[in-house]
């Protein structure tokens, strides 16, 4: 069994757009980030970033895990450690 989901993007049904409402707008970054992390996305987008865009992809994912999650939840939530 996997321990990695994406259940949100494949039932989905509201609207994808932002700024009509908080709830369309988290709705609507829950489905890109899900959409953009899709491997056959990632395996043809992947090869395609410069290295400048890759640091920046990381580092952008790493603030906000710092900055949003403390020492356990980053290893429970993000890396699925069992017993951190």
């Amino acid at each position: 069994m996997s321990i990695h989901s994406h259940d949100f993007v494949e039932h989905y049904q509201g609207l994808v757009g932002f700024g009509l409402s908080r709830e369309t707008d988290e709705s609507t970054v829950i489905y890109y980030l899900q959409k953009f992390s899709d491997d056959e996305l990632m395996k043809n987008l992947i090869k395609r970033l410069d290295d400048d865009e890759l640091e920046e992809i990381f580092e952008f994912i790493s603030r906000f895990l710092k900055k949003y999650l403390s020492e356990e939840e980053y290893h429970r939530l993000f890396l699925k450690e069992n017993n951190p």
